[in-house]
């Protein structure tokens, strides 16, 4: 398996650069593993698809306000990009800018300081800030979008999903773009099951894989939660017969995160709440615990979450549903379309 497996060639018009209106309105490209049959619909019209019994899996995460622009003490402007919480004061951060090295201090105007405390990969950086930055996010901060989309977005909430509650990524998980609080109840009304776990997407989760061997390439730590009340639901719908469909990438590394702790702690046919740091790559030849299904969009070329997915339903058959993506016109990446893998 190479890296190179995983590429594709995706004009740059097909990149979606805003959102639709409204959310589920988006084209939804239904992918039956089983036959490798493809229908083509509209996203309202996923609860075809989906039945009494079922469970629906969201990640409430909320992006937080994480790139602020800040100077230097010599004037130099610097841009800091919020990462990971270490504690109240101490991010993990990446910066652009010159010489910011250790003790160096950034002023952010009608904000805190923060000083350079240490060097980490690359252009990271572990900063302090002379006060909790949080209270000032309103103020100072902006909604960080990925470095592919070029249109200025005029209303944040845009980059959130409907029910983000959690404050702590740094990424939008987008697949939850889709929904809008009127489906969700129709889903609910329809005999769906829906509950919530929480994953604090970093950036590096749409960062292409450099190395040439996938194996080789190694995926930063994403904090995440599954609760109880989670886990006993679907400990109730596996018994019961029901499907557990993940909406989203980071669904998925939470639901399976849990499982392969509950292996590890040797307890089986049953799934715990767990809470803690995920670096689960999920590679073909994975063999998945908990999900049945997963509604996602459509991923970068070399992406961890291209390969996730084509662990889920064959790498063949995805890029060959990406190239009929392509055909039929559908919109790729964050703002674009969805898919739903059954």
């Amino acid at each position: 398996m190479q890296t190179s497996d995983f590429d594709y060639d995706l004009p740059e018009s097909y990149i979606a650069q805003m959102p639709i209106e409204p959310r589920d309105s988006s084209r939804l490209l239904v992918l039956h593993r089983d036959t490798g049959e493809l229908e083509h619909r509209i996203f309202r019209d996923v609860g075809d698809y989906l039945r009494a019994g079922d469970f629906l899996v969201l990640n409430q995460t909320r992006v937080i306000p994480a790139r602020i622009y800040a100077r230097k003490e010599t004037g130099g402007r610097v841009e800091l990009l919020l990462l990971r919480r270490r504690d109240e004061r101490t991010w993990e951060a990446l910066v652009g800018g010159k010489g910011l090295r250790v003790g160096k201090l950034v002023r952010i105007e009608n904000g805190p300081d923060a000083e350079i405390v240490e060097i980490l990969a690359g252009s990271e950086r572990l900063i302090k800030f002379s006060e909790p930055i949080e209270p000032y996010f309103s103020s100072v901060g902006n909604v960080p979008l990925p470095p592919y989309i070029h249109e200025k977005l005029n209303d944040p909430e845009r980059y959130q999903t409907v029910y983000a509650r959690e404050p702590g990524s740094a990424a939008a998980p987008t697949a939850g773009f889709h929904f809008t609080p009127r489906l969700l109840e129709e889903l609910q009304a329809k005999g769906v099951k829906i509950t919530y776990v929480t994953l604090h997407v970093g950036l590096d989760t749409f960062a292409p894989v450099t190395e040439a061997n996938p194996e080789e390439h190694v995926i930063h730590t994403e904090w995440c939660e599954l609760p109880q009340e989670t886990a006993d639901l679907i400990n109730q719908t596996k018994r019961a017969g029901g499907r557990v469909v993940a909406v989203g990438t980071t669904s998925v590394r939470t639901l399976e995160s849990a499982a392969i702790a509950n292996r590890k702690s040797q307890i089986a046919n049953r799934l715990s709440p767990f809470v803690g740091h995920t670096s689960l790559f999920i590679l073909p030849g994975y063999q998945f615990n908990i999900v049945d299904a997963m509604i996602t969009n459509f991923h970068l070329p070399r992406s961890t979450l291209l390969m996730l997915v084509s662990a889920f339903a064959g790498r063949e058959k995805i890029l060959e549903t990406y190239e009929i993506a392509i055909q039929e016109g559908y919109r790729f990446y964050s703002f674009g379309d969805a898919m739903l893998i059954l």
